[in-house]
């Protein structure tokens, strides 16, 4: 049986206070309702913003509060600083293990996701990024790193921005990727190899096709050796090698789960029949009907979209879908990337380069006739002239036409 709304009542208990657990009880305030609202997350530092971890933050040039999300007292929130460790969805209560048992009428996971770790962790000068401590902890490993050398451990755009930042500060930075060229995956290898040389240009050396067999040094790091035989001598090492959804404790619970952990949800979010339960943000696998399937997305602004969208759906009449665009960006060696639309491995690519010293791209996947997305690097009106078109499901030559004539 499928719940009525919520409407302007009711308890809302939210699991993560990141970005979609904070915008999901600004996003509850702002459509009416009037309920309790409680916030429950581990992280006594929270709510506050990822992205400038791996840039303004870990750069010193902004302080911590800089990043706030504001105090859930704003939105008139309580905060728990616990972690969700069981759930009882028959009795809607979920367990904390503090020992806490707390009611809802309806729950909203945004859990979000833990870092993938290495053999060997945790050891002194590894870090994994995902916290504002664990940002303050890779700080303070660079400041006292004797001789300035950083090894990252995955080249997707946390470990790329953290060499970014790192090389900013004069530190000799390599980069270790297992894949052919960074985010291969997602852009395709003739645009990814393109994106990589962004860190030659920069004075980082990108090591590719190639993955780690050990850490060494004890207690603290020395080295990394590689695949390949080779050895990297490292003062500080970062592994951004991805997440999991930090799903573990729903075992049991009746949640429907993917292999990877993942929250599986309808298109509106609910990953139960009565919309009791609802995931947003990295833990969550909405069905996406155009696709067919269920898809899971690690990126800030489908947390914020999918939030909205749950928010909505509790207190009206009626479920909302995620009205979010695929749009994820990475601020790199003073310049910004940008990817719009979802690159599909079959896609054909054309690539315009625009004038300057610098290096300036943007690139257009199609599908047929029709533009499918769109990569920018450093150029701000290729990427408002692709939104465009996209948003009118233009084609890909007028696009390309008129990036030539920027």
């Amino acid at each position: 049986m499928t719940a009525g709304p919520l409407g302007s009542a009711g308890h809302v208990v939210v699991v993560g206070a990141s970005v979609g657990g904070s915008r999901l009880a600004a996003g509850l305030r702002e459509t009416g309702h009037t309920g309790r609202i409680t916030l429950v997350d581990p992280d006594p530092d929270a709510p506050y913003d990822r992205p400038p971890l791996s840039k303004q933050i870990l750069a010193g040039d902004w302080d911590a509060e800089r990043a706030s999300l504001g105090d859930p007292a704003r939105w008139d929130a309580a905060h728990v600083v616990a972690a969700a460790a069981a759930l009882d969805t028959g009795q809607r209560r979920l367990h904390l293990d503090d020992g806490t048992r707390l009611g809802y009428d309806r729950l909203v996971l945004a859990c979000g996701a833990a870092p993938r770790t290495l053999p060997g962790m945790p050891r002194g000068g590894v870090h994994v990024l995902r916290t504002l401590a664990d940002c303050h902890r890779l700080r303070a490993g660079l400041d006292r790193a004797r001789h300035g050398r950083l090894v990252v451990v995955g080249g997707g755009l946390i470990g790329a921005e953290v060499a970014s930042t790192a090389r900013a500060r004069g530190m000799d930075v390599t980069v270790v990727e297992a894949l052919p060229a960074p985010l291969s995956g997602l852009l395709g290898e003739e645009v990814a190899a393109e994106l990589a040389l962004l860190h030659a240009d920069n004075g980082v050396r990108l090591l590719t096709g190639t993955g780690v067999t050990a850490l060494l040094g004890e207690p603290d790091v020395t080295g990394v050796a590689l695949t390949d035989g080779r050895v990297l001598p490292a003062d500080v090492v970062v592994v951004g090698i991805g997440v999991r959804p930090a799903t573990g404790w729903l075992a049991g619970s009746g949640v429907p789960l993917h292999d990877d952990g993942g929250i599986l949800c309808d298109a509106y979010g609910a990953a139960d029949a009565g919309r009791t339960v609802y995931a947003v943000g990295d833990a969550a696998r909405w069905y996406d009907p155009l696709l067919a399937r269920h898809v899971r997305v690690e990126h800030w602004t489908n947390a914020v979209a999918q939030a909205d969208a749950v928010a909505r759906s509790i207190t009206g009449p009626e479920p909302v879908p995620s009205g979010g665009e695929f749009f994820v960006w990475s601020d790199q060696y003073g310049g910004k990337i940008t990817v719009l639309g979802r690159p599909g491995p079959d896609d054909d690519i054309t690539v315009v380069r625009a004038g300057g010293g610098r290096r300036r791209f943007a690139v257009a996947y199609r599908r047929g006739t029709r533009l499918a997305a769109v990569l920018t690097v450093n150029w701000p009106k290729a990427l408002l002239t692709a939104r465009r078109a996209l948003s009118a499901h233009g084609g890909a030559d007028d696009v390309v036409t008129t990036w030539k004539a920027l």
